[in-house]
């Protein structure tokens, strides 16, 4: 049976992630790298609180103290900062369905780069799927007109993020904290000289969009926590079929809260990607079944004995 905790916990953290594009419509007045750098800092004050709260300040020196670790997590925390950048300024330029499309393609990003940097064998389902995904990207290229570089960017960005953390051990609480902390003094540094120079958004725009630039501190921990809570207590198949909860719902805003448009021809370039996600997750599902019965045959004679 499912863990109904893991379960709500990852509902909570896709729903979230989901409804993220009207948190940052609505603080649409303010430039997308200020609010990137509020994040960044917020983020850090309230993971470095939780790192003190649950007792891992040790577990947290350590990992301060592994070069390897702050060469890896000062990657991963400009990786992340360019999805951040982009994304926010995707969602408050008009182009949040594109942005969607980014984490509906990420998953084959994933199993590529599996492929090339793990030397994981691609089942031929797999590359069909693949090369049904790249024909989207191809249609919506030619055909449509426009080469959607925001969501390959947003794919590949996160995909190469995965990849660096598949590669550390490191908790996801503690991994966020460096990943801020890393970039934080340039973060502190870009509000500070906005201050100084009379300009910045923070105490200067209404009182709410000021609660709301604190609060993406919590927008982008919550949900991270949720996530890790979530991935030990329900399958990973069930985690990895839960994901696409969230760039629905981008959908879904884009399309029908904000009325971007999607014409007939741009949904056969999201039909092709879509029906690869299809393909793809079916086969995983199936395999996933069968080496569960086989497991169980295995194990019933024994159980016997």
């Amino acid at each position: 049976m499912i863990n109904f905790a893991g379960l709500m916990a990852a509902a909570g953290a896709f729903i979230i992630w989901g409804v993220l594009p009207a948190y940052w419509k609505l603080l649409q007045q303010v430039p997308a790298y200020e609010i990137l750098c509020h994040r960044m800092s917020w983020s850090l004050v309230l993971t470095l609180g939780l790192v003190f709260l649950t007792g891992r300040r040790a577990i947290f020196r350590q990992a301060l103290k592994d070069r390897q670790n702050l060469i890896t997590f000062t990657t991963t925390g400009l990786l992340l900062a360019l999805n951040w950048l982009l994304y926010i300024w995707a969602v408050n330029a008009g182009f949040i369905v594109e942005a969607s499309l980014g984490y509906f393609i990420n998953p084959l990003i994933n199993v590529f780069f599996g492929m090339i940097f793990f030397q994981e064998k691609m089942r031929p389902i797999q590359w069909f799927a693949l090369l049904l995904a790249g024909l989207g990207v191809l249609y919506l290229t030619f055909y449509y007109g426009r080469f959607p570089w925001i969501a390959l960017v947003l794919a590949v960005s996160f995909g190469l993020y995965g990849l660096l953390h598949k590669k550390n051990s490191l908790g996801a609480l503690d991994a966020l904290c460096l990943e801020t902390g890393v970039l934080f003094l340039p973060a502190a540094a870009v509000l500070i000289g906005l201050a100084w120079k009379g300009g910045g958004s923070f105490g200067r725009i209404d009182l709410s969009g000021t609660l709301l630039l604190v609060g993406t501190g919590f927008i982008t921990t919550v949900p991270l926590l949720l996530f890790g809570y979530a991935a030990q207590k329900i399958p990973l198949s069930t985690l990895g079929l839960m994901q696409y909860l969230a760039p629905s719902i981008n959908l879904l805003l884009g399309i029908y809260i904000y009325g971007e448009e999607f014409p007939p021809a741009r949904m056969v370039g999201f039909m092709l990607i879509w029906s690869a996600l299809v393909i793809f997750m079916a086969e995983n599902l199936l395999r996933h079944f069968r080496n569960k019965k086989k497991v169980l045959s295995v194990a019933g004679p024994a159980e016997n004995i």
